[in-house]
Parts: structure tokens; C-alpha cells; sequence
């Protein structure tokens, strides 16, 4: 099925008992994943809605990873930690738990190739484990927390980390090295009268082609304990480093947190904060947004199912969503 985000509709809804912070689909395509205020973790079937839910760490969990068997997945927590669990199962148990970093584990992801899992944080460092738990190295050149970090989806030596001062840098794994920095500070805002930095770099993406880099956060943070900013997608040309587009989202009041491309190139951010939740689509040369979806509830998290057209988010309302982008499906005649 191709995609068509000017279709895109809210297919499925399922409710836990509290806000959920992230959700992300595991490798099967058969389950989603989401955590909650709650400190818990939540398991959905797509087929049934079927939830399984459980404690899981002592804070909120703010990212999840799959490793490449689908067999177990990764927590990154605010209390200092990354869990290993089972991908099923009726009373998920932790596998291990490592202390990852001093203070906040804000992102953790998976290398395609099986080896490496990558996570960063409050302390400004970007580590590198393997699959068991073991620290193998860590980045050091971040002066600020950092929110993201991805492995290059076709280079298996290369992984890449945005922070809060709204820079990206380019490691290479093997060695620890940092072979450059991207300028993506567009994203991020201080202001002097509340005396705080805000924004950063959310989310990265690596276009299917190999040829752009996408980053997303917000701009035009008037007032950002106020919760006054807008979304703002920053792309560059992978191969010079140079900054391609700034992509604006006209009307709408929040955050993007996070940025999927399609197949045929183009790109969603999804946008949660004040003004509500937001899919937001635009093309890979074009400024503005052609096209935007407004959810039923401000939205924190989304992720991009395996099969290009359905969409993952989670709500502040305590919901689930799952979009499709394709037409809604007739009704069945009895």
C-alpha cells in the first residue's frame, strides 16, 4: 500500500491510565509500545488492542530501541538507566539494567547491523554499548544535554547526536571520533529575561536516498516557559554538511518531536504543545507544509511503522493513536 498523507486518518484508539510520554512499533510490525507518567510500560496488539501493562523503571521512560531479533527491546529512563526486557511474554521481566548516565537517558537507539546500541543524555555524552550491556566507548564534544542520537541506517560506522544548543555531530564508531558538526541552531532559543535555553534537536532522520538529513525542534520561542514556540523542521545535503531548507508549519503552536521520511522522499513531524497535536507533511524542497492532520489531543511521541503508512502517537490524554496514511477503509456490507 502506498502512502497518501492527504488521506491520513485516525484508524485506531486505545486509552491507558495515565499520559503517555513515547510509543514506538517493535520490528514485527505486530505490536506497538508506549510509557507512561506512571513509571510503566504498555504493550498493544494491532490486530486487537489487547494491552499488557507493567512497572518498569523509578521515572518517566522517554525512548525505546528494538535490537535486531525483535526478541528484546531497550528502556531509557530519568533515573539514570537502560532496561533490557523481553519483546513478549504475560509478565515482562527485566532482563538486566544498566546505569547509563548521571541524570536523564533521553534517547537510545539500535544499530541495524546488530552490534551497538547508542544512548545519550543530561550529562552532555553520548555513550556506545553492545547488545549485552557492555559500555564499549564514550563521545565526548556535546556542551549541552542531549535529546537524539542515530545510527546511519546504511553506513554502519557512523552515528549521529543532536543536543539542546541545536548541534548535530557526526561520529564515527570505530574509533570515537567526531568527523563534523552540523549547524542546526535555528532549533534552539535563550531567553535572557526567564534565563533559560530551550528547544534543541528532537529528532533526526536520514532520507531514504541517503541525501538529506532531517532535524526537527521548535523556533520562535516568544516565551518558553509559556509553552509559546512552533515547530521547525531544518534539513541539510548529506554530503557537504550545508543547511538545504528551514520547513515551517503555518498555525500551529508546539514542539516537533519527532521526524519520519517516506518512501518517495518527503517527510512528518509530529507536533505536540499548546496548540494541540499535529501530523504535519512537507515535501523535501518545499518550505511550507502541504499538508496537516490536527489529532484529537496533544501529542509527544510518534513512530513510522515498517510498512510506510501507519503512524504511532502518543498523547497526553493517555491514548495511543495509530493514523493511517491511506484512504479510510469502506464498511463491511452485512
Amino acid at each position: 500500500m502506498t502512502a497518501d498523507p492527504k488521506q491520513t486518518h485516525v484508524a485506531e484508539q486505545w486509552k491507558h491510565g495515565a499520559p503517555l510520554i513515547t510509543c514506538r512499533f517493535d520490528r514485527s510490525g505486530d505490536l506497538a509500545f508506549s510509557s507512561g507518567q506512571d513509571y510503566t510500560l504498555q504493550r498493544w496488539s494491532l490486530s486487537t488492542g489487547e494491552c499488557v501493562s507493567w512497572p518498569a523503571h523509578e521515572s518517566w521512560i522517554r525512548d525505546l530501541a528494538f535490537l535486531t531479533d525483535n526478541r528484546t527491546f531497550v528502556s531509557a529512563g530519568c533515573d539514570d538507566s537502560i532496561v533490557f526486557w523481553p519483546t513478549t511474554g504475560d509478565k515482562p521481566e527485566p532482563i538486566r539494567t544498566v546505569k547509563a548516565h548521571d541524570g536523564w537517558v533521553r534517547t537510545v537507539d539500535a544499530s541495524s547491523n546488530g552490534q551497538w546500541l547508542a544512548t545519550g543524555g543530561n550529562d552532555k555524552r553520548v555513550k556506545l554499548w553492545k547488545t549485552d550491556g557492555t559500555f564499549v566507548r564514550e563521545f565526548e564534544g556535546h556542551d549541552s544535554d542531549v535529546y537524539c542520537c542515530l545510527f546511519h541506517p546504511t553506513d554502519e560506522n557512523v552515528l549521529l547526536s543532536g543536543d539542546l544548543s541545536g548541534t548535530i555531530h557526526q561520529w564515527e564508531i570505530s574509533t570515537g571520533k567526531l568527523l563534523r558538526s552540523l549547524d542546526a541552531k535555528e532549533l534552539h532559543t535563550y531567553n535572557g529575561g526567564q534565563q533559560v535555553h530551550y528547544g534543541g534537536v528532537r529528532s533526526i532522520a536520514i532520507s531514504p536516498d541517503g541525501k538529506q538529513l532531517a532535524a526537527v525542534g521548535l523556533h520562535k520561542a516568544t516565551n518558553p516557559l509559556g509553552a509559546v514556540n512552533e515547530p521547525l523542521v531544518v534539513t541539510f545535503d548529506w554530503a557537504t554538511g550545508k543547511k538545504q531548507k528551514s520547513h515551517v508549519a503555518e498555525g500551529v503552536k508546539g514542539i516537533g518531536w519527532r521526524v519520519a521520511y517516506l518512501a518517495d522522499g518527503s517527510f512528518v513531524c509530529m507536533s505536540g504543545g499548546s496548540g494541540g497535536g499535529f501530523l504535519i507533511f512537507w515535501k523535501a524542497n518545499e518550505e511550507k507544509a502541504f499538508h496537516k492532520l490536527k489529532l484529537p489531543d496533544t501529542a509527544r511521541a510518534m513512530d513510522l511503522h515498517g510498512d510506510g503508512v501507519r503512524l504511532a502517537t502518543a498523547h497526553f490524554d493517555g491514548h495511543l493513536r495509530v493514523s493511517k496514511m491511506a484512504p479510510k477503509a469502506m464498511p463491511k456490507k452485512s
